[in-house]
């Protein structure tokens, strides 16, 4: 009997021992950031000066380097919110797939915190941004407490907390480490590109490590009233959940044969890039007097002749969906969704060779052949490449096909034909709007067509992205049925 009382005591006591010696960090969080926003607030001397001049002295660090500014920009932007909201939402799209639903309310709960949090303590204090003798950056609202070092510290925090678990556990320590450096490297970008002080981002830091435990303490309480183990912060909030969060924990080989698909994969470029190379030097300066050279002087003159106002507007939004932030953007929403309901990574792997084979070899192409734009006016204005081919349409043709590709073997439902019917809409739209705006010619969007058909083909005949389907491999949600698909989503965000 003692024994088992013993056995009893001690899981408690560690627990105990744990949450004291969490909540006087978190405590020493909080102490720490209300002593700062009140020396802050009431501009204490030795603190207003001290910022000051650290402001000045990194500016002129900074300034002169151009390279390094742009290098910070980079780097500050991965604490930025829209980087942030992407990484949180995924996330907690991929738990809900994988019916984890725990973990994402908590995900969405420190999350939103955070974001309320920035705003409401920069309007309490009011303090304004440094003033340097050479900007380089600029940021919106008020300074104290730096969003991006609150913001960075909170979401990398959890997000490490939550998936902890599906980190083998040889690798924890290091990726802990590198959450650390970014945290630490975002706030440090902020106050050398002088849109911080120093206390903004010590108040970021702290505020958000005082959050962070909080809510990491609240789910622990949580876990242990329902009679649940309470281990390390080391293991992760949920350890038992690592199997079901680990991106492809069936998946062995993203490829069969690595070596030999890369060969195959740099050969079949090669071939690629050969034939347009061929074909855009013979429209380009060898076609005169062929149907070639006639659509590539009389479309471009069709268009111009047709432009009004309205048809302008449209051709330009048409034409955004066709540039990198948009192909970026889709790509990150497509790829990680693709993940959590499949658990593999040949078909993201498939999607990436995609997109970087695209443009690898439109500006390889467009490097050599130099052609240039159609003789009219040319509504976007100078462009850094040549016109074949078109970058817009060879991209929206690699992305779109590529996701038609994985997805119509993988589903029965209606909505896999939205998927083959946008791969020819988005790049027939966006063709239209570039030759509409005067920036391709007809056989530059040939040149697409035929560098999406060849890349594609290729990396279908080498990565065979829907080898699992083959080997019977079923989504996360159980049930493809129209009729009980979403109601499956729903059932996961329900679970307790």
């Amino acid at each position: 009997m003692t024994a088992v009382k013993e056995a009893t005591r001690r899981p408690l006591g560690h627990f105990a021992e744990r949450s004291l010696a969490g909540l006087l960090v978190v405590a020493g969080a909080g102490v720490g950031f209300g002593v700062l926003l009140m020396l802050v607030r009431f501009h204490w001397g030795p603190l207003y000066h001290a910022d000051h001049e650290a402001a000045e002295w990194f500016n002129g660090l900074v300034a002169p380097h151009h390279p390094l500014v742009t290098v910070l920009q980079a780097v500050t932007d991965l604490g930025g919110r829209p980087v942030l909201i992407w990484l949180i939402t995924i996330a907690v799209v991929g738990l809900l797939i994988r019916r984890q639903s725990r973990l994402a309310v908590y995900l969405i709960v420190t999350g939103v915190g955070g974001l309320i949090l920035d705003p409401s303590l920069k309007a309490l204090v009011g303090r304004l941004r440094p003033v340097v003798d050479v900007p380089v950056a600029s940021a919106p609202g008020n300074s104290f407490p730096s969003g991006h070092a609150l913001g960075s510290f909170v979401a990398y925090g959890v997000l490490l907390l939550v998936f902890l678990p599906a980190v083998a556990p040889r690798w924890r320590k290091p990726a802990i480490a590198i959450a650390a450096l970014l945290v630490l490297l975002v706030g440090l970008t902020r106050i050398a590109l002088g849109v911080h002080f120093v206390s903004d981002v010590l108040g970021g830091w702290l505020l958000g490590a005082a959050w962070l435990g909080v809510t990491a303490y609240a789910f622990r309480l949580w876990r242990r009233e329902r009679g649940r183990p309470v281990p390390s912060l080391t293991e992760g909030l949920e350890p038992e959940a690592g199997r079901e969060i680990k991106p492809a924990p069936a998946e062995e080989h993203v490829l069969e044969h690595p070596r030999w698909s890369v060969a195959e994969l740099l050969v079949g470029w090669v071939l690629v890039f050969g034939a347009l190379y061929a074909f855009g030097m013979y429209v380009s300066y060898h076609a005169k007097g062929t149907v070639f050279d006639t659509l590539d002087t009389e479309v471009p003159r069709w268009f111009a002749d047709r432009r009004t106002d309205t048809l302008t507007d449209l051709s330009w939004w048409w034409s955004k969906f066709g540039d990198t932030h948009a192909i970026l953007l889709v790509s990150l929403v497509f790829c990680p969704i693709v993940l959590a309901v499949w658990k593999r990574w040949r078909p993201v792997l498939f999607v990436v060779l995609a997109m970087f084979g695209e443009l690898s070899l439109f500006l390889a192409s467009a490097g050599v052949v130099e052609r240039p734009r159609p003789p009219v006016a040319n509504l976007d204005g100078q462009m850094p490449t040549s016109s074949f081919p078109s970058g817009h349409i060879a991209a929206t043709i690699c992305l779109w096909t590529a996701m038609a590709i994985i997805v119509l073997p993988r589903t029965d439902r209606w909505w896999r034909w939205l998927f083959v019917a946008m791969a020819v809409i988005m790049p027939v739209g966006v063709a239209t709007s570039r030759m509409y705006r005067g920036m391709h010619h007809p056989t530059d969007f040939m040149g697409a067509i035929l560098l999406g058909a060849l890349w594609l083909s290729l990396l279908w005949w080498v990565v065979r992205p829907n080898e699992d389907v083959r080997r019977g491999n079923r989504p996360a949600i159980e049930s493809e049925r129209v009729h009980e698909l979403d109601d499956e989503l729903a059932r996961a965000g329900r679970e307790d």
